[in-house]
């Protein structure tokens, strides 16, 4: 029998970052825990960021995931909201790095596909494929679907790559 693999899924953001920890063996994905770290809105940008890391070094250390798995964002909303936000996934992305985490990204419409089965979902769908996947998933908002939607994109990845490295 195959090791259960524990990933935490990182749906960045500065306001609202979501995260969501599954096991996989193989091809069966069951749900562990998730959330929504919400850092300080007002404040010194550095200040702020710090707060997220925290929070997701909190996260990491009560949950001990084996893998990570973070959203690539798309913003269209200016290009201040953007560089704020690229701060954002950077922390998500250096926090896991930092603990020996690999840590793979996906774009959105890749984790749409993979959960729901078109790239163009909306977050109601995504949270109804969330949880028909992990039905024993507590979801507390969109932010922490959208973390799990990541887990369980990387899940299915995980084992293809594994599989087509078999065979190669």
């Amino acid at each position: 029998m195959t090791r259960a693999v524990r990933i935490i899924g990182i749906d960045p953001g500065l306001r609202r970052c979501g995260w969501g920890i599954i096991e996989a063996v193989d091809n069966r994905l069951s749900f562990v825990a998730g959330g929504t770290l919400t850092p300080p809105t007002e404040g010194a940008l550095a200040d702020r960021l710090a707060a997220l890391a925290e929070g997701l070094r909190e996260v990491l250390d009560l949950h001990r995931p084996d893998e990570a798995a973070v959203e690539e964002t798309f913003v269209n909303s200016g290009p201040r909201s953007a560089l704020i936000l690229g701060q954002a996934r950077g922390v998500t992305l250096v926090v896991p790095a930092l603990r020996g985490l690999v840590v793979a990204e996906y774009a959105t419409n890749l984790v749409k596909k993979s959960v729901v089965g078109t790239g163009h979902a909306d977050k109601n769908q995504i949270g109804l494929m969330v949880k028909t996947l992990l039905p024993s998933a507590v979801v507390k908002g969109a932010d922490a679907a959208d973390a799990l939607a990541v887990a369980i994109c990387h899940a299915h990845h995980r084992v293809s790559a594994r599989r087509m490295g078999a065979m190669a």
